[in-house]
């Protein structure tokens, strides 16, 4: 578990006079030593990043790998010291095949930091001895006086001391895309979340709205977003399952390298039948033949066509392992806004007539609160149809397209000629428009509870009526049946007036209305996200919510998507709440919640990492700058290739090309698939592996010809190889979405895997043995030295034969080759095609005899060697008939 982070300062709660007395400055600015005073203590206002490896640093820990450094040693005594150079060149060159890819893979990981510090502003306004000036934002000092305007990317945190209907869109750090309204209050609480910090701005924020001024509090890596890059930068990089597997597996070959190899050297030792050469080159042949050489490349290529086939469903793989990963994962800790949510705001309720009704039932164009809506609206339609501005404001707007209302066309004869804009004291705004030729209509919108009170009648069925107290109730409880389904009200309300007033201001204009109607407004989840969600829970894992939205509508999401139910109870927590709890009692209590509310960066990553304290593998998904911590923390980190940001992908081992949270399922079936297949060829690659080490363990104690390490290295990267490589491609087993995960600890070979390699392999050992033995028994040639050639190359021919026909049986764990199309993988077909002629190469065709030290074979003893080959099918499908008998 992680240490809680230290408390940051609240700069928030702090007064403005205050800060200007700590920083030494005023709101002239700071003077031009004090710039550089301050420069030589908090440095320059960027991002920085970590130490990042040369390409020979990652080569050369490409060979830290314990099973490469032995392969490297039997290499270099098989050249050095047997002289076999053939053997020690293949050896080697397996060994840098594998190490140059590591090096691929390892470079092109890593991007969310250089993505961070491209979200800098370039330039800042500040204000210095009185004066303004545009500067470098990397020059800027806690201190500094900076204004804002829209479409400005906010320099550094700043505490905000002037606002004029300042709005900012603060999605890269809290994930909402609704801009926030701010203020120049200081707030006098404890614990406020990052979103509703008003008195802030922070910097890589976009200004979308209005204008302000702040003072600088924090710079570079100070800030905000600078904490997110020290989070990416000082998260460790996580062991994938198929990683983990893959080590235990290489020290479980390991020990048994070097036990069986020292006893068979002591045992040839002592019975002094053997030189130490030739007991060296023996022990280079178990070497050989225990470690899987082609393993790491057949591994490689499976997860690439994994790879292929996730890119077809739009899911785009950065690291290979992820691949894998996806198929284990316990537990989504899903972000909210545009991955289970659509990310646009959307009318979803409309009050009328005193009638609440959906949004898709029909509403008269001339109806009063659809005309509101549009008119009392500052966003714009582009001459593309793209509607421009606020979100909540488009959504009104797309409402009114979607009933025939064009707003364009109304304000050719009903313009604008004045307003009052939106402020935070009134939380409404007015439109004024003419309205024929001597009326001017008066439209209002805003916050419900508000806009009544300035209301004396109101509209139903073009009728007015006054608006009385029990009015005023009835339709106060529609707002509230709205709100507590987590829907974002508003009221609309207008009148008509013939003579406008002077001055024109809210005490003149915003009074004696008449109450319209209002609507209620969510990012809606997305259509599949609901089904994902289902068939996740029937696989065994399980979707959380991680958002920094307001309890109400993520909880409000969650029960609508499955994800809590409906008389859940105390299924949701919030990152104030979150911070109460220490990390022990955080992990004790994380299984109890689904939903977690108005978190920070932080909070996601102890989310994800209290998770993984209960030995879960946890994916979690995200957009923004904000994910990228947890993006990184989690088991697999799942970008959004859409809307989500750079930092968030470069930060992500896979990116969803269309950011639908269903592609998650169809990846998870994908990365299940992928490791039955992996599973498949290292059972398949174990057992040939485990007969070939018995074979050279049993024929060195009965004093006979001991396979050659080349014919062994044919075997492993050429025989063994192209149909493992094939297992690879074999299609999904059906229901393989109704098992529950594997779980962390899991290996390949669990589920009874272990044991088929062990009988498989000594099934494999005992025909060789029996056909060497048969060669002996009943030779063609009385010298002696070709009897133990023929018996040489029948085993070799044989622990060849049996492998290829053994694939067949790997196909399925238990099923019969007899109860599917065995030939239905194309590409299996091939690659056993394939092995069979290089087999037959090195025994036929002459000139390779000499090199791979074999003889001619007649046809009785291919009779034999094909019918030993045949045996093993015989033997693996009688123990699968009692496998599934029993």
């Amino acid at each position: 578990m992680e240490i809680k982070p230290e408390k940051r300062k609240k700069f928030y709660a702090i007064s403005v006079e205050d800060l200007i007395e700590e920083y030494r400055t005023s709101y002239d600015g700071i003077s031009k030593t004090q710039v550089q005073r301050l420069q030589m203590k908090y440095g320059k206002n960027e991002i920085q990043a970590g130490h990042q490896k040369t390409y020979l640093e990652m080569f050369v820990d490409q060979f830290k790998d314990f099973m490469i450094i032995v392969l490297m040693v039997a290499a270099l005594v098989a050249g050095f010291v047997a002289h076999e150079w053939a053997d020690a060149v293949i050896i080697l060159a397996v060994v840098i095949l594998n190490a140059l890819f590591g090096v691929f893979q390892e470079s092109k990981a890593e991007g969310a930091i250089d993505a961070l510090k491209k979200m800098s502003t370039p330039k800042a306004r500040v204000k210095r001895d009185g004066v303004i000036h545009e500067i470098d934002s990397t020059e800027l000092v806690p201190g500094d006086i900076v204004a804002l305007e829209a479409g400005d990317v906010v320099p550094a945190d700043l505490r905000l001391y002037e606002t004029s209907t300042l709005k900012i869109e603060e999605s890269s750090l809290t994930g909402e895309s609704i801009s926030v309204q701010k203020l120049a209050t200081t707030i006098n609480e404890d614990d406020v979340a990052l979103g509703d910090q008003a008195d802030m701005a922070f910097a890589g924020t976009n200004v979308t709205f209005g204008r302000g001024t702040g003072i600088v509090v924090n710079t570079g890596m100070n800030t905000e977003i600078g904490q997110i890059a020290s989070m990416i930068e000082g998260a460790k990089e996580n062991i994938t399952p198929l990683q983990r597997n893959l080590s235990q597996l290489g020290k479980v070959l390991t020990y048994l390298i070097l036990v069986i190899s020292v006893v068979i050297f002591l045992i040839g030792l002592s019975k002094h039948e053997a030189s130490v050469i030739n007991l060296l080159i023996i022990a280079i042949s178990i070497a050989v033949a225990a470690i899987p050489e082609g393993l790491p490349a057949i591994v490689t290529i499976i997860l690439a066509l994994g790879t292929q086939n996730l890119a077809k469903h739009h899911a785009i793989i950065r690291k290979l392992p992820a691949v894998e990963t996806l198929g284990s994962t316990d537990v989504i800790g899903s972000d909210k806004t545009g991955t289970l949510t659509m990310n646009q705001m959307t009318v979803e309720k409309i009050y009328t007539n005193r009638e609440l009704l959906n949004s898709d039932a029909p509403i008269d164009r001339q109806d009063m609160t659809l005309r509101v809506m549009n008119f009392a609206n500052d966003a714009q339609i582009a001459a593309d149809g793209k509607i421009l501005g606020d979100p909540t404001e488009t959504a009104l707007i797309d409402f009114g397209l979607k009933n025939d209302f064009y707003i364009q066309d109304e304000l050719k004869t009903t313009p604008r000629f004045n307003d009052l804009p939106f402020d935070s004291d009134r939380k409404m705004m007015t439109s004024m428009n003419r309205f024929g030729d001597n009326a001017n209509l008066v439209m209002t919108k805003g916050a419900p509870d508000l806009v009544l009170k300035r209301c004396t009648k109101y509209l139903k069925n073009n009728e007015l009526f006054d608006l009385t107290e029990a009015d005023r109730e009835e339709i106060l409880a529609v707002n509230r049946e709205m709100a507590e389904q987590a829907l974002r009200v508003l009221g609309f309300a207008y009148k008509v007036v013939d003579q406008m007033p002077s001055p024109i201001n809210s005490e003149t204009i915003e009074n004696e209305l008449v109450f319209a109607g209002m609507v209620g407004m969510i990012d809606p989840e997305r259509p599949e996200a609901k089904d994902a969600v289902a068939q996740a829970k029937h696989a065994g894992i399980r979707t959380v919510m991680i958002t920094g939205d307001h309890q109400i509508t993520a909880q409000a999401i969650a029960k609508r998507l499955g994800i809590v139910s409906d008389d859940a109870k105390d299924a949701v927590i919030t990152g104030s709440e979150l911070s109460q709890l220490s990390d022990e009692e955080l992990a004790d209590k994380i299984e109890q919640y689904s939903v977690y509310a108005r978190v920070n960066p932080a909070d996601k990553v102890r989310i994800v990492k209290s998770w993984q304290a209960k030995n879960k593998v946890v994916a979690m998904t995200g957009d923004g700058v904000n994910d990228a911590p947890a993006l990184k923390a989690a088991d697999i980190g799942i970008g959004m290739g859409i809307t989500g940001t750079e930092v968030s992908k470069g930060a992500s081992d896979l990116v969803l090309a269309d950011d639908n949270f269903a592609t998650i399922v169809q990846a998870v079936k994908e990365g299940r698939k992928v490791f039955a297949n992996i599973q498949k060829a290292i059972q398949y690659l174990m057992s040939a592996n485990l007969g070939e080490v018995i074979t050279i363990f049993v024929l060195t104690l009965m004093g006979w010809d001991v396979l050659a390490p080349v014919q062994l290295l044919w075997i492993n990267l050429v025989t063994d190889t192209f149909p493992a490589i094939a297992l690879g491609v074999e299609p999904m087993e059906k229901g393989i979405m109704d098992q529950k995960p594997r779980g962390r600890n899991s290996t390949f070979f669990t589920g009874g895997v272990l044991p088929a390699i062990i009988y498989q392999g000594i099934v494999e050992a005992a025909i060789t043995l029996g056909v060497y033995y048969w060669a002996i028994q009943f030779p063609v040639h009385s010298d002696p030295a070709l009897i133990h050639g023929d018996a040489q190359t029948m085993a070799y021919v044989t622990l060849a034969l049996i492998q290829l026909f053994h694939a067949f049986n790997v196909k399925s764990f238990q099923k019969s080759i007899f109860q599917a199309n065995i030939f239905a993988n194309k590409t299996f077909n091939w690659s056993i095609l394939i092995s069979l002629i290089l087999l037959g190469v090195t025994v036929l065709i002459p000139g390779f005899n000499g090199l791979f030290h074999v003889t001619t074979l007649n046809l009785a003893q291919w009779g034999v060697v094909v019918a030993g080959a045949i045996l093993m099918v015989v033997v693996v499908e009688v123990v699968k008939l009692f496998q599934r008998l029993f």
